[in-house]
């Protein structure tokens, strides 16, 4: 009897902890819900930005030795620069307010008919040789850590540039076919603390002598004069530095009509929300855009989880828009730019700035920058010093280059609504962007959107779009690392669809095709991924 008993009690036991572990897998597959709704609103157009919106940067690092200047003309460079056009190419940085203007006349006579020859055969005359290529480019590996190293100590060396380095700049500009900005030195003082413009109006009459198309900055940074020079210079001062520059402007018959740009401050905090004021109290009208910069984290100390953080990534929003109040309170209506910005201040992250895990900030930044009504995006860097640049030392794309290429593909200037339902705790994790899909992307018909996806979590996540939606076709550019696990997010390399992007040669770039996905089938988003999904047949009347 007992052995009955002892069996009857051992198979009710067994039943009981059967049901008890079905239950518990119900809970954690609720939990586990890997599924997200998003809505889109394509009744109207949010916001519009510039057609320009992604642009680059050039730190003016290269110019601290003119021969650096020549890599510039490297046809790899070339090619990859041309297809990120339109947009702005800002050449400025830290090392613009310690450089000055030294013409030393020759180049001005020996290349006096280069600004008469037609752009393609003067593009072609001036390719870089590849033996001379690659010894620019050895030599700049240490250039770029003796500049990293005056970065650490906070001890810049003033340094001259000819009117060489200036054809050169305006060569790649022009032959790549982006809007040259050029960043003026704002240190060069007279007694009385005001900006002496003197070196500035050699740098005019040279540029406006060879009918330099260009737009201008006055100064990098202002808030870290002291830091970095000694200088103090308040806001109110700094904005009648650039009335100043204005009035020289004005009075140009090649830049009476060009762009300003400033005052290129870091982002708010402390003075330098007073600094700001100050400056658009007596400078806005002297501007076309207020600039500021935006960094997430310090370089030296950042870890990938900062990348891959939600609420590091939701700082940017805060930032934003005490910038954008600000302006509005004080010049309603001007436009907002974020004039340098990238991962990590200080020269970027070592193994994380230059890898495939940046593209979650860079591409989120992109998204909210758009989304809360900034005008232009700048990136620090396309070329130059640090860790954050589009393309290596050998001048290969790194994976924000191929991010950035295939938004500029996809993405059109027309900001649109999406936003993320979701009953698990994804909505953070999970980041979406809706835009009009790029009207000059022949490939696809008018009324086409384009909607970008981050996923912040190691799991796949399915992603429901409205009925209307779900039967649409929808072309696929799906962005994962080189590798599996979170390793490869370290990885310099990146794969469209599951192959990995490289350049043809240094003339070709890769056809960049999206999947088809058939309709109704669900979006599936991989961990630790981002996309863009170009929904053929939204008939978006906006985006007509």
């Amino acid at each position: 009897m007992k052995s009955a008993a002892t069996a009857v009690s051992t198979i009710v036991a067994l039943v009981l902890f059967r049901a008890l572990c079905d239950e518990a897998k119900t809970v954690i597959s609720a939990e586990d819900d890997q599924s997200i709704r998003v809505d889109l609103d394509l009744s109207n157009v949010a916001r519009r930005v510039d057609e320009r919106f992604l642009s680059v940067a050039i730190d003016a690092s290269l110019i601290t030795e003119e021969k650096f200047m020549n890599l510039l003309n490297s046809p790899k460079l070339r090619t990859l620069t041309k297809a990120l056009i339109p947009a702005f190419l800002r050449f400025g940085g830290t090392k613009q307010d310690f450089m000055k203007f030294n013409p030393r006349g020759r180049y001005f006579q020996a290349r006096e008919n280069s600004s008469r020859a037609v752009l393609g055969n003067l593009c072609k005359r001036l390719e870089l040789p590849p033996l001379l290529e690659n010894r620019l480019k050895q030599e700049w590996v240490l250039q770029s850590k003796t500049l990293l190293l005056e970065e650490l100590e906070g001890k810049y060396k003033k340094t001259e540039f000819s009117e060489y380095a200036v054809d050169l700049l305006y060569a790649f500009a022009n032959c790549s076919g982006l809007d040259l900005i050029f960043g003026l030195n704002a240190l060069l003082r007279t007694s009385e603390n005001t900006w002496d413009s003197t070196n500035a109006e050699l740098l005019l009459k040279y540029c406006e002598s060879r009918q330099y198309v260009m737009s201008w900055e006055l100064g990098n940074e202002p808030n870290s004069y002291e830091k970095k020079a000694g200088i103090r210079v308040d806001g109110y001062q700094l904005g009648q530095d650039f009335v100043h520059l204005h009035q020289i402007l004005q009075e140009s018959a090649v830049y009476n009509t060009t762009g300003l740009y400033g005052p290129d401050v870091s982002q708010p905090r402390d003075h330098r929300k007073d600094l700001l004021t100050g400056f658009l109290e007596t400078g806005a009208e002297a501007i076309t855009a207020c600039t500021w910069h935006h960094y997430y984290v310090n370089g030296r100390d950042t870890s990938i989880e900062d990348f891959l953080d939600p609420h590091v990534l939701d700082t940017l929003a805060t930032k934003i828009n005490e910038v954008l109040e600000t302006v509005e309170s004080v010049s309603p209506g001007k436009k907002v730019w974020l004039g340098e910005t990238s991962s990590a201040y200080g020269g970027g992250a070592v193994g994380l700035s230059d890898t495939f895990v940046a593209g979650f900030m860079w591409l989120d930044k992109l998204g909210l920058a758009a989304k809360l009504g900034l005008d232009v995006v700048i990136r620090q860097v396309l070329i130059g010093s640090g860790t954050y640049h589009l393309v290596d030392d050998n001048l290969d794309p790194l994976p924000d280059y191929w991010l950035s290429l295939i938004y500029k593909k996809l993405v059109g200037p027309e900001v649109l609504k999406a936003e993320v339902h979701t009953n698990s705790g994804l909505k953070k994790l999970i980041r979406v962007y809706l835009h009009c899909t790029n009207k000059k992307s022949t490939h696809y018909r008018q009324g086409a959107v384009t909607l970008f996806a981050l996923n912040l979590n190691k799991n796949e996540v399915t992603i429901s779009l409205p009925v209307h939606m779900a039967n649409s076709t929808i072309d696929a550019f799906l962005l994962q690392s080189e590798g599996a696990g979170e390793q490869s997010l370290y990885s310099r390399s990146v794969k469209l669809n599951g192959q990995v992007l490289k350049m043809v040669d240094d003339r070709t770039l890769p056809p960049l095709e999206g999947r088809e996905l058939t309709p109704g089938e669900h979006i599936k988003l991989p961990g630790f991924s981002f996309a863009f999904y170009v929904l053929i047949e939204a008939g978006a009347p906006v985006c007509k």
